[in-house]
């Protein structure tokens, strides 16, 4: 419990008896123990009691690591419980951004809820979702989780439906429009709907002097789609991050320094109050499906994979049947050479994660024998919270079979081949065996080219169904134009180069204006080299 007196302990006494001190002194600062809940994978800390009578707005807060949304969030709830200069303390529900590395690289989306204060200095009580830094030295993966920790938040029945403000963290130095800032602002829109952009505002910390001008620059450079004010400018907030610091060495500066905070709060809580929030359904859609593009580009890739060894087993033994016709036809004995398709479960690396047990692992169908979502199932606890599900079935295997037929675990399918040989005796069976499926009159070789054409038609529905997901996008995401889309249209167009050629034609032009664009560009290359720095991470922690 906390112990000490300050000027503003017998205003706060009751928060501060279930309080810790952390650091006595001027101010006397007191971490707060907010009730905790886990919600499945999800962490929400609540401090106070919900009111129902009383309007709630909603925060989303983003950036990089390191450019202090943790001192942002604790100062907004100090705002919110009224604390004021002369009171001396200072309260903080998240620790600040001096915890160890490893902590502020972990990827977890919390939820805070401050409830009590109605009526202090807010006419409302407040939610903040705090989001792990874009951007962190733990690779691609970590970004991906951040965004599927999102739309679990947003799809859960005791998540979140709708928010008012996202705040885009920036410090005041970025002076500069760098590969790493272009990637880390591409990361964070990519998440939402067109209707998120008069939501997005920039949060500009350690503001002190004009230094922000450099950060507003920047994002004006970016062409970043978000909320502008009558000058075209994007809305921004400024806040200073001095405001637990001790106040003994320069009283007058801390003083300064407080009181731009307070400035930069007022002025962003009135922008709660008015601006209409919005619905996190379209944003969802947008989640579910990049996650479901890139689920089923790797399922297709899979496929595909599956079908030209399939083609070339049907091949050896089209070939070995024209070529050996009379004598087989004396000689049930004769046998031909054929490299053999078939699967295979193998284990991958899976285990504990998060704040429950869950497999980092893969959704995988039992009767299609397929990789539903693999890799980057990391969210899901079983195979009925898979993004890749949808209406109680998937949306990735051949067969679209019910959520009952997968299974979620450390296990994969993996296509191999291994050489055979087959006797005419064998090729009969299995022409007899498949003969009812087709119509009698047709000869085995026949057969063997119905069965060439019809894995070429599944191949190109695949293609089809991508394709579907990509122009999707094109309608409802906020930035189409994201790494996450562009990474899957080299392949799109080299299978569906033989198709339709207004298709392939659209996603061409796509991938031009993309490529053309010099903040695409530095974003890509950003994305690229920490892609490449992660997979070597990988491989030398691997021998």
């Amino acid at each position: 419990m906390a112990t000490g007196k300050t000027k503003g302990s017998m205003k706060y006494e009751d928060i501060i008896s279930k309080s810790l001190l952390v650091r006595p002194g001027s101010p006397a600062v007191y971490q707060l123990k907010p009730k905790t809940e886990e919600i499945r994978s999800l962490r929400r800390m609540t401090l106070g009691e919900k009111d129902l009578n009383q309007t709630n707005r909603t925060i989303l807060l983003v950036g990089e690591t390191g450019t202090g949304k943790s001192t942002l969030i604790n100062a907004l709830v100090n705002y919110t419980m009224g604390v004021k200069w002369e009171d001396e303390v200072w309260f903080q529900i998240v620790e600040d951004e001096k915890r160890n590395q490893s902590e502020s690289q972990t990827s977890d989306v919390i939820v805070y809820q401050i409830f009590g204060f109605e009526g202090k200095t807010l006419p409302y009580s407040l939610t903040i979702i705090d989001t792990p830094g874009y951007g962190a030295t733990s690779g691609i993966e970590h970004d991906v989780i951040i965004s599927q920790r999102l739309l679990d938040w947003f799809r859960s029945a005791d998540g979140v439906h709708e928010i008012n403000a996202v705040g885009l963290v920036l410090k005041a130095t970025e002076n500069r429009l760098s590969d790493r800032l272009m990637y880390i602002f591409d990361s964070v829109v990519s998440l939402f709907g067109k209707d998120m952009e008069e939501n997005i505002v920039a949060l500009i910390t350690h503001s002190s002097g004009l230094t922000y001008k450099n950060a507003l620059t920047a994002l004006e450079a970016a062409n970043m789609k978000c909320a502008k004010d009558g000058k075209n400018q994007p809305v921004h907030f400024l806040f200073d991050n001095y405001q637990q610091e001790d106040r003994t060495e320069d009283p007058e500066e801390e003083a300064n320094a407080f009181t731009k905070t307070i400035k930069g709060l007022k002025k962003f809580t009135d922008f709660l109050e008015k601006t209409r929030p919005q619905q996190m359904n379209t944003t969802v859609e947008v989640l579910n499906s990049r996650i479901r593009l890139t689920a089923c580009i790797q399922n297709l890739k899979e496929r595909i994979h599956w079908t030209e060894l399939k083609q070339t087993e049907i091949q050896q033994t089209q070939e070995a049947l024209k070529k050996h016709e009379e004598e087989m036809k004396n000689d049930e004995k004769f046998t031909v050479e054929v490299n053999e398709v078939y699967k295979e479960k193998e284990t991958i690396s899976a285990g504990r994660w998060g704040f429950g047990w869950f497999y980092k692992g893969a959704t995988c169908c039992t009767v299609c024998e397929e990789n539903c979502h693999h890799p980057g199932c990391t969210v899901a606890p079983s195979p009925k919270h898979c993004e890749v599900m949808k209406d109680g079935r998937c949306t990735s295997c051949t067969g679209k079979c019910p959520v009952s037929d997968h299974v979620k675990g450390d296990k994969i399918y993996v296509t191999k081949t291994r050489k055979v040989e087959k006797t005419l005796k064998d090729v009969k069976e299995k022409y007899e065996k498949n003969k009812a499926k087709h119509e009698n009159k047709l000869s085995l070789l026949e057969i063997l080219e119905k069965e060439m054409k019809e894995l070429e038609k599944e191949r190109d529905q695949l293609l089809e169904e991508s394709f579907q997901l990509v122009v999707n996008l094109e309608k409802i995401a906020l930035k189409v134009d994201s790494l996450s889309t562009h990474v899957h249209l080299d392949f799109l167009i080299e299978k569906m180069e033989k198709g339709d050629t207004e298709k392939i034609q659209k996603l061409e032009e796509m991938k031009r204006r993309m490529e053309g664009d010099t903040r695409f560009r530095a974003a890509l290359r950003y994305g690229f080299n920490k892609l490449t720095s992660f997979t070597k991470a990988v491989a030398g922690a691997m021998r």
